[in-house]
């Protein structure tokens, strides 16, 4: 370990509860080879914790692999346990391990994966040492096999056990899944059985979390640090362990995730190789302070404030009114922020056929603009929406609900970046565009906007 002067404050549980370290795909385990450089240069990270995490979750592809000599595997496997995880006293400090399309990619290589892990053996027919759950205390953690050879390999996941798991634990108070695969597209990239698990498993492995009220899925695979909301169960994905060389530049960063779960919720920073905290966030949302809502006159209305919105904080808006009764397609504007002589870098409204909830983020002049989508709106619909625009979630941070009772997501994006970096200029303007009343005017009737500036995670 390092002395205390170079230490980095962990997060730690607000009473009783769990801290532990999240990170994934080091494709690794392969002497003088280059994520040899890039996974120690996250280890060297994880090293200067304080205090140290209570256990390690690593979603997958510890190692390059794909080899179809079962030695050369076990080599890796070697070097990377013996070698690049030699700091790690694993019987005080546990890591659990699911796995991963570099790792189990045939009936050799789950073998061997086994035989090398030896990970509890609590999981379904055919799948022992692949898939299992681990209970530490009110906290249960189920890891999915989303690759089994038996069910007809990657991107091919198991149900029934996973959720008979989940509800056999269901006193539990915190239960999270984790599998290497995401279910929802990271950064744009999508691509059934590759990319995400199988798109016939999406919807009813999803229905399990949120039934069961898990808390979050944990993930890799894709190159990226991604968090987003579905129906209030998160998705996280980290694979920034070493698999540097084909990551977005200047987006995406090698990284580790060190997390706090008590009986508030979840908190947690990503540290890049560097160990400064690059993103972070706080899971339930906390609401705004009910006094802190401010509406909004219709047409144009002043900023409630301008510049860059910092780390920590949201700005959260409330939409009330009803939809359009007619056919409208053409986009209807409900809140833009704009500088005069230049697109809005931010419109908020309901485009399309459908009257979809879209929100269209510029970032750069000359650029296209990014597309953000949320739900489609019944024409003579009364609706009342809450949008919360949170930076330190990325691309997920746009998010919204209906009618409070509902659970919070995601807008979907195909961006790999968020608001994080936008300037919020000094005009707004409610019911139309920037250029009048009857620019992209709002259709239906009594639509009323409230907003309140909220402090984050």
């Amino acid at each position: 370990m390092t002395s205390s002067h170079n230490s980095i404050p962990a997060i730690l549980p607000r009473g009783n509860g769990h801290q532990f370290l999240l990170y994934g795909d080091a494709c690794s385990g392969v002497p003088d080879a280059p994520h040899e450089k890039t996974f120690a240069a996250v280890n060297a990270v994880v090293q200067r914790l304080s205090p140290q995490p209570e256990f390690i979750l690593f979603p997958g592809d510890e190692i390059i692999g794909l080899t179809p000599d079962p030695e050369a595997l076990r080599a890796q496997w070697r070097f990377w346990l013996d070698r690049e995880m030699a700091w790690l006293d694993r019987a005080a400090t546990p890591i659990w391990h699911t796995t991963g399309n570099h790792t189990t990619y045939d009936a050799m290589s789950e073998a061997v994966f086994r035989a090398v892990l030896d990970l509890p053996n609590n999981g379904p027919a055919g799948q022992a040492g692949l898939s299992y759950f681990v209970r530490r205390g009110d906290l249960l953690m189920v890891f999915v096999n989303t690759l089994w050879s038996g069910l007809g390999g990657e991107g091919h996941v198991e149900l029934a056990w996973l959720e008979a798991t989940l509800r056999e634990h269901g006193d539990a108070r915190h239960k999270l899944v984790l599998g290497h695969h995401p279910v929802f597209p990271v950064n744009g990239f999508t691509g059934t059985y590759q990319r995400e698990i199988g798109h016939e498993y999406s919807r009813p492995f999803w229905d399990i979390l949120v039934n069961e009220n898990v808390l979050a899925y944990l993930c890799s695979h894709i190159l990226a640090f991604d968090v987003q909301a579905h129906r209030g169960v998160l998705q996280i994905c980290t694979a920034g362990a070493g698999t540097a060389h084909r990551m977005p530049e200047g987006v995406e960063y090698l990284h580790c995730v060190q997390a706090a779960l008590d009986e508030e919720g979840l908190r947690f920073q990503v540290l890049d190789t560097a160990g400064a905290v690059r993103e972070r966030m706080e899971w339930p949302l906390p609401d705004p302070d009910p006094a802190s809502w401010r509406e909004l006159p219709p047409g144009g209305a002043e900023a409630p404030f301008s510049g860059r919105l910092q780390s920590g904080r949201r700005i959260d808006l409330r939409l009330t009114g009803q939809s359009a009764a007619a056919d409208v397609a053409s986009a209807q504007t409900m809140m833009t922020a704009f500088a005069p002589g230049s697109l809005a870098p931010f419109w908020l409204g309901l485009r399309g056929p459908r009257q979809t909830l879209t929100a269209i983020i510029g970032r750069q002049p000359g650029r296209s603009p990014s597309y953000w989508f949320g739900p489609d709106l019944s024409a003579g619909e009364d609706f009342d929406i809450r949008v919360t625009i949170y930076p330190d979630m990325g691309p997920g941070g746009l998010l919204y609900r209906e009618r409070d009772s509902r659970p919070w997501s995601s807008f979907n994006s195909a961006s790999a970046q968020g608001l994080e970096q936008l300037a919020w200029p000094r005009h707004w303007a409610i019911g139309h565009g920037q250029g009048g009343s009857d620019d992209r005017a709002f259709r239906g009737a009594a639509l009323k906007v409230l907003v309140a500036r909220t402090e984050g995670g």
